[in-house]
């Protein structure tokens, strides 16, 4: 459910920027609508006339061939990549363009990455507290305590007080999970979390995020791990092209797609 890692001395807050604690989504907004969005790289659309929605709850999972711009469509949602035309919105709200209101909004979208993009000077705890202090002014007392209940929830509570370094990037991916939940997100977006992982770690990422699932958080995955889609997605995006091809629940997908080219892709993943 590689891009370049974020300078580690920045206060942006990695993934998760800066935010006060997130407010409930009302129930008679989605969390994100992208309506008629747009984007080009050069001359290259990458993203072609998307429309999405994304209730509060649900569990998207995109999946599609390299370079059809699932991780550009993720990464507007938060417009860490700004797009050309169209109309993005968060909880009913349009995504602002610059500013405070960018930044409030921007950190109520969790944003996990390929890469774990963890400060490496500083501790698992600090990695995970930092946010909350800086960005919602908790105190350090209330930020630990916060911080340790998510590091136990993700199954990392005995490594708080290690470096990065020191832990598997299965742990590390599992930290940066924990440094997005710290500031209360509406919406968890995930861009390839595990494709940077060896085999053996995959499954310990991806058992976190189905307990998110489980537990009612609004989720966007980006994904190449179809077991994973056909176990947890309440729907399965197909993406071609810059293209939202087909939409359906995963029975439906993986068992009738109705397109040729979800059907060619299925057929080549699939068979390995």
């Amino acid at each position: 459910m590689i891009e370049a890692p974020l300078a580690p001395d920045s206060l942006a807050v990695p993934e998760t920027s800066v935010s006060s604690t997130s407010s409930a989504v009302p129930e008679t907004y989605p969390v994100v609508e992208m309506k008629d969005v747009n984007k080009y790289f050069g001359q290259l659309h990458v993203l072609q006339d998307i429309n999405l929605t994304v209730d509060k709850g649900e569990v998207i999972v995109i999946i599609g061939p390299s370079g059809s711009g699932k991780s550009t469509l993720c990464r507007t949602i938060n417009r860490l990549e700004p797009i050309d035309s169209g109309e993005i919105l968060i909880a009913g709200q349009p995504l602002p363009q610059e500013g405070r209101d960018l930044a409030k909004l921007r950190a109520e979208v969790g944003m996990v990455f390929q890469s774990f993009n963890l400060f490496a000077h500083k501790s698992i705890l600090n990695n995970v507290t930092l946010g909350p202090r800086v960005a919602r002014g908790i105190s350090k007392d209330q930020a630990e305590k916060e911080a340790i209940a998510l590091l136990e929830r993700v199954g990392i509570k005995d490594q708080a007080n290690k470096l990065p370094a020191q832990l598997s990037g299965g742990q590390q991916q599992r930290v940066a999970i924990a440094r997005a939940l710290a500031m209360n997100p509406k919406l968890m977006l995930f861009d390839e979390p595990t494709s940077a992982l060896d085999p053996e770690m995959i499954n310990e990422v991806l058992d976190v995020m189905t307990n998110l699932a489980r537990d009612g958080m609004t989720m966007l995955v980006v994904t190449h791990e179809m077991g994973f889609a056909r176990r947890v997605a309440d729907r399965v995006i197909f993406m071609a092209d810059g293209l939202i091809l087909e939409q359906a629940t995963p029975q439906e997908f993986f068992t009738n797609p109705k397109t040729d080219r979800a059907k060619d892709f299925l057929a080549k993943i699939l068979e390995h």
